[in-house]
């Protein structure tokens, strides 16, 4: 049996700037057969579950193992040197679908994140996000950086997830609904348009955020809908 994902041997990396620190890095037809995975994704819809774990609005299915085990040779392979990554210690992968409507946000879903949160100082985190559909206004990738001094920054973030959604849109005048572009606390720094078979890595300590620019076009349906395969690798850090 053919296996259900099997990454391009040869990518063409292209990196992709983020303000004057950080990068982006783009390979396009990541994956030999991606028809593969998304019908996997169509067969498995009624196994799909909410993400009740983190803000993600939308849901998630945990695909076989194998599949994390090509992402993470992948990532070893090709991708890992262009990070603060010695050795992966850690590695999740999902199907993700983003499903919820802007009323149905909570506050930390107003605004982009980090996936470093709980990650010791000692390692880092690195990121992905394979796109599986294609449709591109339903939405890339956008960074960002804060443009409030770091005590408030770390402020605002804590009370998106600790405020109600009244007393938060009171307290910073952010209005309910998807972050597309800069506002007043926080400056875009580059964006990844989506693409069909378009595959992305990023440090996960950089603020980020989907780009839901259409969400009346979101849908829970995998064949119709904003179906990603999104990585999380946890690395030891290189040896200084």
């Amino acid at each position: 049996m053919a296996p259900l994902v099997r990454f391009t041997s040869k990518p063409r990396i292209e990196r992709v700037a983020l303000g004057d620190a950080h990068a982006c890095y783009v390979i396009d037809d990541a994956l030999c057969e991606p028809e593969r995975l998304a019908d996997f994704a169509a067969a498995q819809a009624h196994e799909f579950r909410n993400v009740d774990f983190n803000y993600y609005p939308g849901t998630y299915l945990i695909p076989p193992a194998e599949v994390g085990a090509a992402l993470g040779d992948f990532f070893a392979q090709h991708v890992r040197r262009l990070f603060d990554s010695r050795r992966i210690v850690d590695l999740h992968c999902r199907l993700s679908i983003v499903t919820l409507a802007p009323e149905a946000l909570k506050p930390g879903q107003w605004i982009c994140h980090r996936d470093s949160a709980y990650v010791p100082p000692e390692r880092s985190i690195q990121a992905s996000v394979l796109y599986l559909f294609r449709d591109s206004s339903l939405g890339g990738t956008s960074f960002y950086e804060p443009l409030l001094p770091p005590q408030e920054a770390a402020r605002l973030l804590h009370d998106s997830t600790t405020l109600d959604a009244a007393a938060f849109a009171q307290k910073y005048t952010i209005e309910r609904g998807y972050m597309c572009g800069s506002n007043a606390y926080f400056r875009c720094i580059g964006s990844v348009p989506a693409a069909w078979n378009r595959l992305i890595f990023y440090d996960g300590g950089i603020l980020h955020s989907g780009d839901i620019g259409a969400p009346h076009k979101l849908s829970a349906d995998p064949r119709a809908g904003r179906l990603t395969l999104n990585g999380f690798f946890t690395s030891r850090r290189r040896a200084v």
